[in-house]
């Protein structure tokens, strides 16, 4: 079927709107007409040529929209429903079976690798294969192919053009917070970083009833906008030392650290405010040209720990129902964080996510 698809061409080109064809889905395939698509981090690492991929590709990971078909083997979702897509497992192998499908043993050929299993593409241009499949869905696109282990169905009085970050962005907060760290009611936090992935852990941090949240953020807006989602304390890197700060906020150092920047000195100074026993996670991803960072090992003997955290560690299915629950409580509003654009705006929504003007664009379909 012909739809239209944001290509990346090269990682200093603008994604070109193209005319391209998708496969008919096969046996264990669901067509999903996409509603909305988050644009997330990740993509413009593929973009700029930092994952496999290779050009010219089809992106997209944070994709919503509606069951359009389904293969004979699908049993999970029928034709009408609405659906969030999230990133794929086998939910075979014995960290799926384990309930960790964020460190499936097939993580990256079902994901990164820009082909189905099988070497081949659902996505073409006059007979020839694009690099698709991106995370088992390529949502830069007005249809997706996807399969069960990463679509799942949401209630249909919900404003399913939104829901995509809930599939990546947003969940990687809240996850870390909610299930990864699984903060205990009183602790207290210091994120660093107030794009989605930051304020969706402080809305985590609020829904855990961590006692101090701190984010750490230089642009004034996002602060305000972590304070008003009930961050307890927010700081200005730019205008004051972080280490000093936190240390006045919390003598003893933060029960957790969560770092979304993937920046050397950010850190740094996020591994010297841990408390004793205190938990970092990190889930930023920095560039290739970026220093790594570095700290004495002697400041972990009183028993700190430093992991990275990929998805939240949670099982979409489960979570991204859990995080609609509290939504419609009241306890969640992700949606705050939202911008939309037409789809044809992609290039323009990502400039205005760089200038600062959007937390999480959402590019959205008239049809």
């Amino acid at each position: 079927m012909d739809i239209k698809a944001a290509l990346a061409i090269a990682a200093d080109q603008p994604f070109q709107i193209k005319d391209v064809q998708l496969d008919n889905p096969r046996k264990n395939e669901i067509l999903v007409k996409i509603k909305g698509v988050g644009v997330c981090h990740t993509d413009l690492v593929a973009k700029a040529g930092m994952l496999p991929p290779p050009y010219p590709s089809v992106l997209g990971h944070e994709g919503s929209g509606i069951v359009e078909k389904i293969g004979s083997g699908v049993t999970s979702v029928t034709v009408g429903d609405h659906v969030v897509l999230s990133f794929a497992s086998c939910r075979q192998c014995s960290r799926c079976t384990s309930d960790s499908p964020a460190y499936c043993e097939s993580f990256v050929p079902l994901n990164v690798m820009g082909t189905r299993t099988d070497g081949s593409s659902p996505v073409t241009e006059h007979g020839t294969e694009l690099s698709a499949h991106f995370f088992n869905q390529s949502s830069f696109a007005s249809y997706a192919l996807t399969s069960e282990s990463n679509t799942i169905k949401v209630d249909k009085d919900l404003p399913i053009e939104l829901l995509g970050p809930l599939g990546c962005g947003i969940q990687t907060g809240a996850g870390s917070v909610m299930h990864a760290f699984a903060c205990e009611e009183g602790s207290s936090i210091a994120i660093y970083g107030g794009g989605s992935v930051g304020l969706a852990a402080v809305m985590g941090a609020v829904v855990q009833k961590c006692s101090t949240i701190i984010l750490i953020e230089p642009m004034e807006s996002r602060r305000q906008l972590a304070l008003s989602l009930g961050a307890t304390h927010v700081i200005d890197p730019t205008l004051s030392d972080t280490r000093a700060s936190i240390r006045e906020i919390c003598a003893m150092g933060v029960s957790y650290g969560f770092d979304s920047t993937g920046i050397s000195s950010v850190i740094e100074a996020a591994i010297a405010t841990l408390a004793p026993r205190g938990e970092l996670g990190l889930v930023g991803t920095s560039s290739k040209s970026s220093s790594l960072p570095t700290f004495d090992p002697s400041t972990l003997l009183t028993g700190q720990k430093i992991r990275g955290i990929c998805e939240g560690e949670v099982d979409p299915l489960l979570f991204i129902p859990l995080m609609l629950d509290h939504y419609k409580n009241g306890n969640f509003p992700f949606d705050r964080l939202i911008t939309t654009y037409p789809f044809e705006q992609i290039n323009e929504a990502i400039d205005a996510q760089h200038r600062g003007e959007c937390v999480k664009p959402v590019l959205v379909f008239d049809t």
